[in-house]
């Protein structure tokens, strides 16, 4: 099949690619320009697609990334993997829509298109349906297919891939439902179907909104622990031994993943506007999870205190500042963040408070990719992590999991080390 998948960051890209690797013809659209012309070389900003698989494919013609709107005519499928991020609270569609109005233009009978972005239950049939039906002048579920499979990301876990996730997927009616199942189907190793969109999307905000409470959870927790001169952390250990226990979940500098705190915001915004209730919750997880930034500053600042260094006028490093180990796009900021996409929060958010109490803030770690321009702010230097950088820090502020970090050369050369995701050990070293 012809197939174009609207949207090259950390869902798209693999998603194309693996469909050219299972025989499709597959165009990469993305109306940023710099990232098309670094992906047409070669240069990939997704961990997930390193260089040596993407090159083939470019070479074969089976993968062709474009800017070009022109370039999404006569397709048989086409996915959209946009981001949607909140703006004042609200989920902010407007890359969705258009798409939508790019693929109307060029949609055809018998054409099937998928919404992989993560939205409120109704957008693929309140929102994407109407928009395409306007611009064509099809109607879903009779001139064409529509259908929903909601993004699963493996946050940087080398282990799991597109291929073998297992993919949630709906369509709008059983033709619908067998031609987005038969598609995925040559993608990955299982399909898990639903009986409509609206339940597939529901699908995708359980999954986030069960990562962003228990994450609270433990985040609220290590507060509590460490005022009481208690260890979380063994704690954790220690219930991780019972059997039939719950999935691990470890506290850290914030929200734990590249979709949170946006997706599980969903769910507040879409109870209050469709039956004028509260999702107390979910609220309350996405607060204690917002606050956890503010938290780490306190606790450095206390540490300089104790070491009779001010915060202001320290000279501070801040290791793999992303919201996720491994991740290489900003759901907070879209593909396109102004500032590459491994700044996003809570890392940001951390930068941005020391830098305004006066800090020296330098930092290390991956960039995406996707953006040229410098560091992400003014204030911050980015640097390499070198035994000179180390050891002239006042403070090491480990901020994600990223593997790029030699833990036994931060422990070495650093002075003082506050670890928010448990890594390196030593004298040295505070745990969150």
């Amino acid at each position: 099949m012809r197939v174009v998948v609207t949207g090259q960051g950390r869902v798209g890209l693999p998603l194309a690619v693996r469909a050219a690797e299972v025989g499709h013809r597959v165009v990469g659209y993305d109306p940023d320009e710099h990232r098309i012309k670094r992906l047409t070389v070669g240069e990939s900003h997704v961990e997930d697609v390193p260089a040596a698989r993407l090159r083939p494919l470019l070479a074969s013609g089976a993968y062709r990334p474009s800017a070009d709107p022109a370039d999404v005519e006569d397709f048989d499928m086409a996915v959209i993997t946009v981001p949607a991020p909140l703006r004042d609270g609200a989920p902010d569609l407007a890359r969705v829509e258009s798409a939508a109005s790019l693929l109307a233009r060029y949609l055809r009978p018998g054409a099937t298109v998928v919404l992989e972005t993560t939205a409120y239950p109704g957008t693929t049939e309140e929102l994407l349906a109407p928009l395409l039906e306007e611009g064509s002048g099809l109607t879903a579920g009779r001139d064409f297919h529509l259908g929903c499979s909601p993004e699963r990301t493996g946050r940087g876990d080398p282990a799991r891939r597109l291929e073998n996730t297992p993919k949630v997927v709906s369509g709008l009616g059983p033709a619908a439902l067998a031609a987005v199942d038969g598609f995925y189907r040559q993608l990955v190793e299982r399909t898990v179907p639903v009986s409509s969109c609206r339940q597939a999307e529901l699908t995708r905000l359980l999954e986030c909104g069960v990562r962003q409470v228990n994450t609270a959870l433990v985040n609220e927790l290590a507060m509590f622990a460490h005022d009481l001169g208690l260890d979380l952390r063994e704690a954790i250990d220690a219930a991780a031994t019972e059997p039939f226990g719950p999935p691990r979940f470890t506290p850290g500098p914030g929200t734990d993943g590249p979709c949170l705190p946006i997706d599980p915001a969903y769910l507040p915004w879409r109870a209050d506007r469709a039956l004028g209730q509260s999702f107390r919750l979910v609220e309350l997880a996405n607060e204690v999870n917002g606050r956890m930034p503010d938290y780490v500053v306190r606790r450095l600042t206390a540490a300089l205190d104790e070491r009779r260094r001010p915060v202001r006028g320290a000279r501070l490093l801040l290791l793999g500042p992303a919201d996720a180990c491994g991740t290489g796009d900003c759901g907070e900021c879209g593909d396109s963040a102004d500032f590459g996409d491994s700044w996003a929060t809570p890392a940001a958010r951390i930068a941005e408070l020391l830098t305004r109490a006066g800090a020296e803030v330098r930092a290390a770690g991956p960039r995406s990719g996707c953006c040229p321009d410098g560091p992400p702010a003014a204030a911050v230097t980015r640097v390499a992590v070198t035994p000179g950088e180390l050891a002239a820090a006042d403070a090491v502020v480990l901020l994600s999991d990223h593997a790029e970090h030699d833990d036994r050369a931060v422990t070495r050369h650093a002075r003082y080390v506050l670890d928010c995701r448990r890594r390196p050990a030593g004298a040295a070293v505070e745990v969150l």
